[in-house]
């Protein structure tokens, strides 16, 4: 990824959980542009990260909690994850969710484009 340039079909797939796949889509020094496509029925279990997260939901419904307040987010919505602060999600319909971090999550670098 010498230029920048990702397409999204180049961008190595992984399953994070059962039913929940990450494309990590291209970062900067201090950004990291991600993917994720989720299966209804599946969740992401509660977690903590040291990484600020910036998120944008492009289709479906899913309840999210940050901290201890859940809300029931749909297509268009968006979050802001500080720093330290436990999240959860379960997916209520098929899901394409974008997330950005700050600093780029080094566990999240794609190895197939050097990312």
């Amino acid at each position: 990824m010498p230029n920048g340039l990702t397409k999204n079909s180049e961008a190595t797939p992984v399953e994070m959980v059962p039913g929940i796949f990450r494309r990590t889509l291209n970062q900067g020094v201090h950004t990291m542009l991600c993917e994720l496509r989720m299966t209804a029925g599946t969740a992401i279990p509660a977690h903590t990260h040291p990484h600020e997260q910036i998120g944008y939901l492009a289709s479906g419904r899913f309840h999210f909690r940050l901290g201890d307040t859940w809300m029931e987010l749909t297509a268009g919505d968006s979050w802001c994850v500080p720093g330290g602060v436990e999240h959860e999600v379960e997916v209520l319909e098929d899901t394409i969710a974008i997330d950005i971090f700050s600093p780029p999550r080094e566990e999240y670098r794609d190895p197939m484009h050097g990312l």
